[in-house]
């Protein structure tokens, strides 16, 4: 396949089932190259688009045979890497982490590819990304990305913002200096910090929800060698939905009986068996919770969600990692674990072809992107830097003399 810069062309690494693809393939984008090492999600990701000759189920250290599979050069490739090592389940051992550490065997990929380097390049892990190692992996990623010659950007999004689960990711966005045209904005290096009249700044305050504090206060004392680039592309707005949108009420579920209703009925706190009984009196249309189990003061405890929003999606590695549906219907209060198919649709992907066997669809959804987080960044940044590329190859091939240059 030959370099075509008019293609929208792009690779998906540490793929899992493909949620990444699922999203942009909605505005025209191309898969030509998807990895993992998970055979299991490969079955998923295989299940839903049929057969795949271009996934690599394979190591991505094993770096010459990912090379050997990547066809000419797509314009973006994403990198979901593991978040294992960033949390306490990893013991916070970050990027020196054997998980979350393959990060390097992506970038290493990435500086082997040369001149068929992508353009763009789109990472995603957990908000603890920040602050591992007291900042320390954060920049590292930072200058990293600089040093391959990608201008970064960060920020993070809530998929609370899209459907109704608590899943806050940290992304970071590089692009080539052949991108730096409209409508990418890049910070100037003899402007002050926080200056009214900064473009870039102008753009970070207007997203202030993307960016929390100790984000901005990373981003302004990082240097990296190329410098930082946004999208003046503002807040994403909240979605109205709420659990009980997402969640079956019928008597076809997989309900528990009485007995299990009322053990985890006693694992509440009283504050929370009180809030469920007010709304049981209450009445009205079904409505769903949700909740974890949690030892909590060395006891088991059932803690209820009751601001109409999943807690976030986790692979089943027991008990306390799958989440319960609590159900009102008609003042009876039913509880089950939630369904894989309630999981496809608090990622936005409800349509997604499942497995037969259970614990495979949960441990491919917990370990996924939330697809319509990945189109907002689509809609708003990897979209429209890559009309902006095709505005200025158009430019160079009428003869223009002046390409249209990066607002700084």
């Amino acid at each position: 396949m030959t370099d075509d810069p008019s293609e929208k062309t792009f690779c998906e690494f540490f793929a899992g089932i493909g949620l990444v693809d699922e999203a942009l393939r909605r505005s025209g984008w191309h898969c030509r190259y998807a990895n993992d090492i998970d055979a299991k999600k490969r079955q998923m990701y295989e299940g839903h688009y049929g057969p795949s000759p271009h996934y690599h189920e394979g190591d991505v250290w094993q770096v010459d045979q990912v090379l050997a599979r990547i066809p000419g050069r797509p314009f973006l490739a994403t990198a979901s890497f593991p978040c294992t090592d960033m949390s306490l389940a990893g013991k916070r051992r970050g990027l020196a982490g054997e998980q979350s550490g393959s990060l390097f065997g992506f970038l290493q990929v990435i500086e082997q590819l040369g001149d068929r380097r992508p353009r763009a390049l789109l990472l995603e892990n957990v908000p603890g990304f920040l602050t591992s190692h007291d900042g320390e992996d954060f920049a590292t990623a930072i200058h990293a990305l600089a040093e391959l010659g990608y201008w970064v950007d960060s920020f993070v999004i809530d998929a609370q913002w899209f459907v109704p689960q608590s899943r806050p990711r940290m992304f970071l966005v590089g692009y080539q200096s052949e991108l730096l045209t409209p409508p990418l904005v890049v910070r100037a290096a003899d402007v002050e910090l926080g200056a009214v009249d900064d473009p870039w700044q102008k753009a970070i305050d207007r997203a202030d929800r993307l960016r929390p504090a100790r984000l901005r206060g990373a981003m302004e004392t990082i240097e990296p060698a190329t410098g930082w680039a946004t999208i003046d592309c503002g807040n994403p707005r909240r979605s109205p939905q709420s659990i009980s949108d997402v969640i079956d009420f019928g008597d076809d579920q997989p309900w528990w009986n009485q007995t299990e209703v009322d053990r985890h009925s006693a694992m509440m706190f009283d504050r929370h068996s009180r809030q469920v009984e007010l709304l049981r009196a209450h009445g009205g249309p079904p409505l769903a919770l949700t909740a974890f189990r949690r030892v909590r003061e060395g006891k088991q405890r059932m803690e209820v969600r009751f601001d109409g929003v999943a807690g976030c999606l986790r692979t089943p590695r027991g008990g306390s990692a799958k989440q319960i549906v609590l159900a009102i219907v008609d003042g009876e209060l039913r509880m089950r674990w939630m369904t894989p198919r309630e999981y496809a649709r608090l990622q936005g992907a409800g349509d997604y072809a499942l497995p037969t066997n259970t614990i495979q669809a949960l441990f491919g959804f917990g370990d996924a992107v939330c697809v319509p987080v990945i189109e907002w960044i689509d809609r708003h940044m990897l979209t429209p830097v890559f009309e902006g590329s095709k505005r200025g190859v158009r430019s160079q091939r009428s003869g223009a003399i002046n390409c249209p240059a990066a607002v700084t």
